[in-house]
């Protein structure tokens, strides 16, 4: 019966990000208790998620970049000879199991994925665009949560702020007494995990010797530089050219 199954081999080629994103997860402030509009032990969570990911799963990522309840990975060595259909299983479900046991969840917790394919050069411009659209979901969260913490209905609040340009929700905000410019890093600019090369002294018993050693270790960077900067593009040149981590 193998023959009947439908896109089994299709396959794609690196590099390509895996784009996944929470199934339902609106649902998971009221189960939770989570604090609005963002709440750190979620955000935990989320990273801790990235982790073992780039570090445990087995997909070799070169990195994962998170915001808000979405996950992207790069890859530049694909598993699975590169079918698309196990890539995408393997990472939703591996990413779904890891935060229902980061968040010590009583029901299951599920993530869709897809392939999103690139280039070194679009995966800058991919990875740049996501960092927009965290800014613009923090923005919106702050704003949605203002205007129904002063008595409007949900869904009457998120017909208003539709289409507001983002300098009118920065100004709502800034009557309302909060500078969304100076909220912690990780809520505008998104979090990313990577493995990093660190050089560390040790001892070598046998030959007595004091010894340099090379360990790879994931590293969570809370405090991203904002990727539409020169800083910005040098920094995801670095991590995307293959020339180590930042």
């Amino acid at each position: 019966m193998e023959n009947r199954e439908i896109f089994s081999n299709l396959a794609t080629i690196s590099p390509v990000f895996v784009r996944l994103d929470g199934r339902a997860f609106h649902g998971l402030t009221r189960k939770f208790g989570f604090v609005k509009p963002f709440d750190d032990r979620f955000n935990n969570a989320m990273v801790e998620v990235c982790r073992l990911l780039v570090g445990e799963s087995g997909l070799t990522p070169v990195f994962a970049y998170t915001f808000s309840d979405e996950i992207s990975l790069y890859l530049t060595e694909l598993p699975f000879s590169g079918r698309v259909e196990k890539i995408d299983s393997v990472a939703a479900s591996y990413a779904a199991s890891a935060l229902t046991l980061a968040l010590d969840a009583k029901a299951p917790l599920a993530f869709d994925a897809r392939i999103v394919q690139a280039t070194p050069e679009s995966a800058i411009e991919y990875i740049t665009g996501r960092q927009d659209e965290a800014w613009r979901d923090h923005l919106n969260a702050y704003c949605q949560q203002a205007l129904i913490s002063e008595g409007m209905d949900g869904t009457d609040a998120a017909r208003k702020l539709k289409g507001m340009p983002a300098q009118e929700l920065h100004e709502m905000m800034h009557k309302r007494g909060v500078n969304l410019a100076k909220t912690p890093a990780w809520q505008r600019r998104g979090v990313l995990v990577c493995k990093k090369e660190i050089e560390k002294e040790g001892y070598n018993p046998i030959t007595k010797e004091h010894v340099t050693v090379t360990r790879s270790m994931v590293v969570t960077d809370r405090d991203l530089p904002l990727f539409t900067t020169p800083e910005g593009q040098a920094f995801l040149k670095k991590l995307i050219g293959g020339t180590g981590g930042p």
